[in-house]
């Protein structure tokens, strides 16, 4: 005889994986994007200032994130954003000012998410989002979502610009793997730490190349939307997915 279990699962803070949460991220990775490039660009501050702005927003959201006791869905999506808009101007900063190049900057920011997903699992055991519940561990996750948001900034200026796909050849191409990504997530035996890394970086490059896609010149290739409305507009659309799909807390493992 089984008796049932009637112990409540002890939750993450962060969120269970769901359709919404991927939906949510890419319109993040977007406005990430639009945004960063409003405050570097369009105001005229430079990726360096820039850097120094969202910098400090994303260290103030993660503060509250690691001080809250539970999953707070308005904090965690806005800690995202956070993250996306600092590595929006932190990934061009290195490309652009530093004169790295995409190809550099890319191949830096690739082997500091790999060091730093290394050191968490070295350090915790695992990279399961579903245990991250302590200090430590929301130290490692926000650290490898910061990389991973500049990479993926680097990579989408990367395949757009120097390898000569485009906007929409890039966002094609980013789609399509992010396709397979998650073919691979139902039929295939890889581990589910490694394959929703390589999903979150992906959304960030897909986000980028449509971020610029919007607010690029048309002789750029882009529709020269103003970055000021697409990135409003990109908001509401991320408050309006947060307040419609389910949100809700990821399971921790037994």
């Amino acid at each position: 005889m089984h008796l049932r279990d009637n112990t409540p699962r002890a939750l993450a803070k962060v969120p269970a994986l769901t359709f919404g949460f991927w939906v949510i991220k890419v319109l993040a990775t977007t406005l990430g994007e639009t945004g960063g490039d409003t405050v570097s660009m369009s105001l005229g501050l430079g990726y360096a200032v820039g850097t120094v702005i969202f910098m400090a927003v994303f260290l103030l959201a993660v503060a509250a994130q690691i001080r809250t006791s539970r999953f707070r869905p308005a904090l965690y999506w806005l800690t995202v954003i956070a993250s996306t808009t600092v590595g929006t101007t932190l990934a061009d900063f290195a490309d652009r000012s530093l004169g790295i190049g995409y190809t550099g900057g890319s191949t830096l920011l690739l082997g500091l998410l790999l060091a730093t997903l290394f050191t968490w699992h070295r350090t915790l055991g695992s990279i399961d989002i579903g245990t991250v519940a302590s200090p430590r561990a929301e130290g490692f996750y926000w650290l490898t979502i910061m990389c991973s948001q500049t990479l993926g900034t680097a990579l989408g200026d990367w395949t757009a610009d120097s390898a000569g796909m485009g906007y929409l050849g890039a966002a094609a191409v980013f789609g399509g793997v992010l396709l397979l990504v998650a073919a691979a997530w139902h039929w295939s035996p890889i581990s589910r730490g490694t394959l929703f890394w390589t999903a979150f970086v992906l959304t960030r490059p897909l986000g980028a190349v449509v971020g610029d896609f919007l607010d690029k010149p048309l002789d750029h290739g882009g529709l020269a939307v103003s970055r000021y409305g697409a990135s409003v507009v990109l908001l509401v659309a991320i408050g309006v997915c947060v307040a419609v799909f389910p949100q809700r807390a990821a399971a921790r493992p037994h």
